[in-house]
């Protein structure tokens, strides 16, 4: 199963120094029976691109969490295959939503590595400031963390990880 782990620039640091990253809470997102049941149709290209957009602003939430972070406003999102089994499906929790066990996810299951590029900065910046807010069903936050959920994450292949760390 693809999963989109919601993820940090600093846990990317600890994938490329451990080869291994851990889902915060062991949460992630996937196209699951749930996300295809409330989509009637779509194919499953367009449902991993939900399931992946939820995974983006999960990212915002995790940076709205303050710590201290290499890039604050950038959001990352991992794509991994993962044993189906090492996913339980928690429709209460979100169409996309799955647990992972183990949390732990092993450098080489990762498929891509997405962030922010610099020019989606200060769209991520307004949304961490709006996401609370957004969830609570403000309308204004919600179109501010649209427009975060607009800007594309650059991809980069799992070779390319160390690269990117002492790159940016």
């Amino acid at each position: 199963m693809r999963v989109y782990l919601p993820a940090t620039f600093s846990m990317l640091m600890d994938l490329n120094g451990q080869s291994v990253v851990t889902a915060r809470r062991g949460w992630a997102f996937a196209v699951t029976p749930s996300l295809r049941e409330f989509y009637t149709s779509g194919e499953e290209e367009e449902l991993e691109a939900i399931a992946f957009d939820d995974a983006a602003e999960a990212s915002i939430r995790l940076l709205a969490v303050g710590d201290q972070e290499r890039f604050p406003h950038r959001r990352v999102v991992i794509s991994a295959d993962v044993e189906d089994s090492a996913a339980t499906l928690t429709p209460d929790m979100g169409e996309s939503v799955v647990k992972l066990d183990p949390a732990q996810i092993e450098l080489r299951r990762v498929a891509a590595v997405h962030v922010d590029v610099e020019e989606s900065e200060e769209a991520t910046a307004k949304a961490i400031e709006a996401i609370d807010a957004s969830d609570l069903g403000d309308e204004d936050a919600e179109l501010i963390v649209g427009d975060a959920q607009d800007h594309y994450l650059a991809f980069y292949h799992p070779d390319e990880l160390p690269f990117l760390i002492d790159l940016l």
